[in-house]
């Protein structure tokens, strides 16, 4: 005789729910998150004389991926401060105070020379004038790099309510620095050679018409039109990758992969999010480059080597490196959202939601030869 289930019939498997742990984000914010996400089901003919209107593509903006970066930095303030103290704050000083510093080398160079007649070998000084750009470039990349790195692993941990921690977001940078590198060598080597081939077919296209027997003066007005013309096309063909590349840096970090296929995936996720990817490049895009110019400028009337005597001259560098510090941190903690809205719009970030909580509930199954209906119930 069959033992009877002692459950009611509208249960037929229970779940326990363990202690929450430090930190964790509650489910029913991920459900809340994922409540906005509106993903259009797929379409079928149904034989009823009812209809109605389908559901937006998605509700996911610029001003939703701005609002969860703000809420994961303001959660973590003393995290993403530290780790901001050590890379973009350096960073954003030395894009500041280069050009003034370029420039202070250059005029003391030409007073020691007019002053005490010295002649200095200019082959050295030109040397030194490629070489200190090229030591700057490579100092700016690398802590661009490990802000990339870090910022994005705080952000993505932030999102599922883990644990952020300085040292763990550190150590990530030894899995990360090298993949973003050879990422960003296969982007410019394919945004090099797209440019190169453009260029070598105007070039082939301008030679042909010249041996056909056609007069092009190259300082006419419409010669000028022409290579405007082609100046747009150039520039709007690479923003379209950029763009389609906007993910792949977070790519490299979350999902551990490196080279071309970061660009490949990052193209996949963004279908559907290139006006919100686009828009958030735009917009920190003009904030930083207009700041960070207009910094520039203000910081040109000091004599660097003199300045740091004259307040305004300190007060200057203070302000201007802050906020584009602020910018930075917030640019990269917003590309990182967006990866996530991203996921979510392909269905895949549910998936990923499951296996964070599934080990969270201890299923009860009832009978072993039926299959368990399951029913989770969130707390509220």
């Amino acid at each position: 005789m069959p033992i009877q289930d002692p459950t009611p019939k509208d249960q037929n498997t229970k779940f326990q729910k363990q202690p929450d742990q430090k930190n964790k984000k509650s489910p029913l914010n991920i459900i809340s998150f994922l409540s906005h996400t509106v993903v259009p089901p797929p379409h079928h003919h149904h034989p009823t004389t009812m209809s109605t209107p389908p559901p937006p593509a998605h509700t996911l903006t610029l001003y939703g991926v701005l609002s969860e970066a703000k809420r994961i930095i303001n959660a973590h303030s003393r995290h993403f401060l530290a780790l901001s103290v050590v890379f973009l704050l350096p960073l954003s000083f030395s894009l500041i105070i280069f050009p003034a510093l370029q420039l202070s080398l250059t005029k003391s160079y030409n007073v020691v020379s007019t002053q005490f007649l010295v002649n200095f070998n200019h082959t050295n000084h030109l040397q030194q004038q490629f070489t200190v750009p090229l030591i700057y470039a490579l100092f700016a990349y690398i802590f661009f790099i490990s802000a990339i790195a870090t910022i994005t692993y705080s952000t993505y941990h932030g999102f599922y309510g883990r644990p952020v921690k300085f040292f763990p977001a550190m150590k990530s940078l030894l899995f990360s620095f090298f993949p973003l590198v050879s990422t960003t060598i296969a982007a410019l080597l394919i945004l090099s050679l797209i440019s190169l081939s453009l260029i070598l077919f105007f070039v082939v296209i301008i030679r042909v018409g010249e041996n056909l027997g056609f007069v092009i003066n190259y300082g006419s007005g419409y010669f000028m039109l022409l290579c405007a013309l082609f100046g747009v096309v150039l520039c709007l063909l690479l923003m379209y990758l950029v763009v389609n590349w906007s993910l792949a840096c977070v790519i490299v970090v979350t999902e551990s992969k490196w080279g071309f296929e970061p660009l490949w995936r990052s193209g996949y996720l963004v279908k559907g999010m290139k006006s919100v990817s686009l828009c958030l490049m735009l917009l920190f895009g003009v904030l930083i480059g207009f700041w960070g110019w207009m910094n520039m400028n203000d910081v040109l009337h000091f004599d660097v080597f003199e300045g740091w005597k004259s307040w305004p001259f300190v007060l200057q560098l203070v302000i201007g490196t802050s906020v584009l510090t602020l910018f930075l941190l917030h640019s990269t903690s917003g590309i990182t959202v967006l990866y996530m809205y991203s996921k979510a719009l392909h269905g895949e970030l549910a998936i990923e939601i499951v296996e964070e909580f599934a080990r969270e509930y201890v299923s009860l199954p009832f009978d072993d030869e039926k299959v368990p209906h399951v029913v989770t119930v969130f707390p509220a």
